[in-house]
Parts: C-alpha cells; structure tokens; sequence
C-alpha cells in the first residue's frame, strides 16, 4: 500500500478520536474527534490506507466496514499500546498512541473476525454464561440446604438426589415457603440444562456444517466445541507466521523472565485465551486417559513426558502441540494426518 498516512482510531460507543500520521514526515496530519454518525463518511473521504485500532467492543464491526472501504484494518490489543502513550490519558493521546504502537516492525496484532466467526464467538460466550449460572445456581442450593443441616454430595445428580428425598422428609427443618423455593431452584437448573442442551446441538452442527472445524476435529483432543472455538479464534490462521506464536497468543507457552543470558521459565498462568485454553487442556486430559499401550510416536512421547512431568504438564503440552497443528491444518488447507511425523502432524518444539 504506497499511501503515507496511517490513520489511529480510539473506539467508543458515541464518540471517536481519529488520528491521521503522514509516515514519509513523521507528523500528526490531524488528531480530530468524531461522532459515531460521521466516522463512515470521514473514512470514505480518506484514500486506501493502514488503518489501526484497539480491540475493544465493536472493534470487530468497524474493521469489517473498513475493509469493505480499501482500508487495511489491523487491530491492537491495549496491553501493547498503552506504552506508547505520552502524558496524560485523554483520547488524542490514544489515539496517536495506537498509531506508534501499529507502525512498529515487530508489533504482534489481534486477527480479525468475519460474521460467521463473530456467530460462533457469541454463541459459545451465552453458553458459557449459562454453564457460569447452572454452576452458580447448584453451587447456592447445596449452601441454603447445608443451612437446614442436609448435606449433598457432589454433582448435579447426587444434589438432585438428596434435594428430592429432602422434599419427602416431612420430619426435617423446611418450612412451606423453603420447599416451594427449592422446587422453583429445581425448575431453574431444568431450564438451564435444556438451554445448555440446544446450545450444544448448534455447535455440533457448525462443526459438521464449517470444512475448517471438520479437518480440526480430526486432531486428538478437538471436539467440536474446541474446533468451533479455534475456528472462531484464529479463521485461516493468517494473523499468524508460525504455530508458536499461536501457543503464545492462546497463553499455552512457559513465560519468562530472562536477564544476563539466564533464562528462567514459569508456568503458563492465567494468561491469554483462558476459555479456549481451558477447553485445550480438557481434551488433552481426554486423550491421556485413553493412551493405553498405543506404540505411534505420539503416544510414545506422551508417555515418556508423563514420566518425567506428570500428567498435568503432560496435558498442557499436548494442548501446545494440538493448537500448533490445528493452526497449520487451518494456514495450509491440508488435512490433519495421524500417521505424518513432519511439523503438520507434530510440530516440533
């Protein structure tokens, strides 16, 4: 793209500062605030030029309206720009912010979503609110009847037992009122599990419907809420140059804190992607209570790490290795094989 100008833009719901550098004089054209109307028109007026914004709410929006305009759209995330801002905290100094942070040669950038993705995204966040409140929902019913001194076991099932026997005893401590609340509390965790229920047919059948999340299902571990979940993550993979920056960016690599030539390696923390990492680990799990005696290489080296590590670090390297070789199924378009040994199947590292 020859045009000079690069263009920073700090989102809001009403309000945009829209920042225009000239690159070739290393000047600030205009710094100007705009109203959410106006934005559109004042970017057609603008030519096919870098255009650099935070990823924010609705950030995925405007950078589709964008790139429908000739504008190359890459979006930030805050944790990057926010060095780069001089002085005080005020929109024009963000929005000049964002620009510096965009025109670095080594910045790291969020990919972009298409509509189809952005469906996926929103469907598993409601699901994953709906989880959140069945756990929150079963987690108060086992507190208000500890308070009437019945115990429960664990899980939905031995609550639900114990909740129903409770329900029968006309000789404990539940008033009236208390056993028309617990029956309301039981037809709440109904309602959630058949809306948890529908929600994951829907995701199996984006899984079967989508090509992408049909090869990444394929991969040991990939189900298809995680396929659903990378696709919607990483779409071709070409935000990307290689597998490792994926690991890093998902948070399934060591972090550091390296001086002198010393290198020192943590664990990976509450870092990066944490649903989707979550859900990586959980299929690795998966996978490691079926080895068995399998003899393929990667069974082999699971077993050997499980030896040295233990299973839990077993399970987030395998869950490193499977988001590498997803990455290289969706960047190359070639389907996962079982039995390949080059960096597509395994990827080394």
């Amino acid at each position: 793209m020859k045009n000079n100008t690069a263009i920073g833009i700090d989102l809001a719901k009403r309000v945009f500062q829209v920042c225009l550098v000239d690159i070739q004089h290393r000047r600030v054209r205009t710094n100007k605030e705009l109203k959410r109307s106006e934005l559109l028109d004042f970017m057609r007026r603008q030519p096919a030029c870098q255009v650099f914004m935070e990823a924010c709410g609705g950030a995925h929006y405007w950078a589709r309206q964008l790139g429908a305009m000739g504008h190359q759209v890459q979006m930030i995330s805050p944790q990057f720009v926010k060095p780069f801002r001089k002085g005080h905290k005020t929109d024009a100094n963000d929005a000049l912010a964002i620009v510096e942070a965009g025109l670095r040669p080594d910045m790291r950038f969020v990919p972009l979503k298409g509509l189809d993705q952005q469906d996926i995204q929103s469907l598993h966040r409601i699901r994953d609110l709906y989880v959140k409140q069945r756990t929150q929902l079963i987690n108060q019913t086992h507190g208000l009847l500890q308070e009437y001194g019945i115990v429960s076991g664990r899980g939905q099932k031995a609550l639900r037992s114990t909740l129903w026997r409770a329900l029968e005893d006309g000789d404990n401590e539940l008033s009236a009122l208390m056993r028309e609340l617990l029956v309301e509390q039981v037809k709440e965790l109904d309602r959630l599990n058949d809306a948890i229920d529908t929600l994951d047919k829907r995701v199996q059948q984006l899984s079967r419907s989508l090509a992408p999340c049909r090869e990444l299902m394929a991969i040991e571990g990939i189900g298809p809420v995680v396929a659903t979940q990378l696709y919607s993550a990483l779409g071709n993979g070409n935000a990307f140059s290689k597998g490792r920056q994926v690991s890093a960016w998902l948070g399934l690599t060591p972090r550091q804190n390296s001086s002198g030539g010393t290198v020192t390696l943590t664990g990976i923390g509450r870092t990066g992607q944490i649903p989707l990492k979550a859900a990586l680990i959980r299929g690795a799990h998966a996978v490691l209570q079926t080895l068995g005696d399998k003899q393929d290489a990667k069974s082999r080296w699971l077993r050997a790490l499980i030896n040295r590590s233990g299973k839990n670090k077993a399970a987030v390297a395998l869950a490193n290795k499977t988001v590498r070789t997803a990455w290289a199924v969706l960047h190359r378009g070639q389907p996962y094989c079982r039995d390949f040994n080059g960096d597509l199947a395994l990827p080394q590292g």
